[in-house]
């Protein structure tokens, strides 16, 4: 006999200072796709609205491809209108904005985050080693590092308490087995001590044991309905960051040809694509990214933005410029471009508004056990 059970309602989640009213954070996706109006409309409706901070100047009108050194200025100015817009939005929700440490203008936006009024900074694609230096004049902002591992929440936290006397204020553990994007150690995720429960228990165990706090843990990947909510929490989660599913909604900044190429995908259109960040990514089979799989892609164009400090296509020529190609997605050109996804489709049937989606993931069911 098939057995369910009533949940209940959902715990606030605290980062910091701040307390929102789910434990629900989205996902920052670039390029454009996560921007103002969807985090805005994420924070107003109880959960924590993030924007990706990738590219943000790529198409706006302070980038000049002729001037050495514009893409640079125009991810500030186009980060700093941003998170003007999202205030009309939001005035009193809880913004974060995610900056990429493998970019090149990564303290640059940091500092311009938190004097601009972010109530988070999330990091992603490297270790933070430095981040609350760049943050230092504005105590109130929450640092945030992504994970995947106790070693790297290890290195952070040792780093920043010899160096700054602080702890990051919560930490996104990244389940690499459905996560959409970059992943790592997804080879390694059926030895002992790799899944992403056990990942949970031993964070959970050094912040209590070797450090005397609670630090927050917020999972990631492959999270697309009530029922993975309430299992991750089940595991010890303090709440949960959600990115895919954020994109069939009306508010999701991306083309809505972009959002319906995700309403269509099925299993079996998930695929791995390397990346010039040297990782492998998770996205949606299109004619680009079976190109790269083949190896048979055309490149028209160089290096325009010389944005990541590391990357294989300007450096090598291989594989591509991943901004062009987050960007050319996000904008329409759903054949032309890549299109990150989370391994959980075929969750929705049609593209809904966010207050839809945050009361289908926050109001009280019956699920399965």
């Amino acid at each position: 006999m098939d057995k369910s059970v009533m949940t209940g309602v959902l715990s606030p989640l605290r980062i910091g200072k701040y307390i929102a009213r789910y434990p629900i954070v989205q996902g920052a996706m670039a390029v454009r796709v996560s921007g103002a109006n969807l985090a805005g409309s994420v924070a107003n409706a109880g959960g924590i609205g993030v924007i990706a901070s990738l590219g943000l100047g790529l198409s706006s009108p302070y980038f000049d491809q002729r001037k050495r050194g514009s893409f640079f200025r125009a991810n500030r100015l186009a980060l700093i209108d941003e998170l003007a817009k999202v205030r009309q939005i939001s005035p009193d929700g809880i913004i974060g904005v995610n900056i990429l440490v493998a970019t090149r203008d990564y303290q640059m936006l940091a500092q311009t985050a938190a004097a601009q009024g972010a109530n988070l900074i999330v990091t992603g694609a490297g270790l933070p080693l430095s981040l609350p230096e760049y943050t230092a004049n504005y105590p109130d902002v929450a640092l945030v590092p992504s994970v995947s591992n106790l070693h790297s929440a290890q290195l952070i936290c040792q780093t920043w308490q010899r160096q700054y006397n602080r702890l990051p204020d919560a930490l996104i553990v990244e389940n690499c087995q459905f996560v959409g994007g970059h992943f790592t150690e997804c080879d390694r995720v059926n030895l002992p001590g790799f899944s992403i429960g056990s990942v949970i228990s031993q964070l959970r165990h050094y912040c209590q044991q070797q450090l005397g706090v609670n630090i927050p843990l917020i999972i990631t990947g492959g999270i697309s309905d009530r029922t993975d909510i309430e299992r991750m929490l089940a595991m010890g989660a303090d709440g949960v960051q959600i990115g895919t599913r954020f994109i069939t909604t009306e508010e999701c900044d991306a083309d809505r040809r972009y959002k319906e190429y995700h309403l269509n995908a099925r299993v079996e259109d998930i695929v791995t694509v390397p990346s010039p960040v040297g990782k492998m990514t998770r996205a949606l089979r299109n004619s680009f990214a079976q190109e790269v799989i083949d190896g048979s892609l055309s490149q028209e164009q160089g290096c325009i933005a010389n944005c990541l400090e590391k990357c294989l296509y300007r450096d090598t020529g291989k594989t591509y410029c991943i901004l062009q190609a987050l960007a050319k997605a996000a904008h329409g050109d759903v054949e032309n471009g890549l299109i990150f996804s989370g391994a959980n489709v075929r969750y929705t049937e049609r593209i809904m508004s966010i207050a839809e989606l945050m009361a289908e993931f926050t109001q009280p069911c019956t699920i399965p056990v």
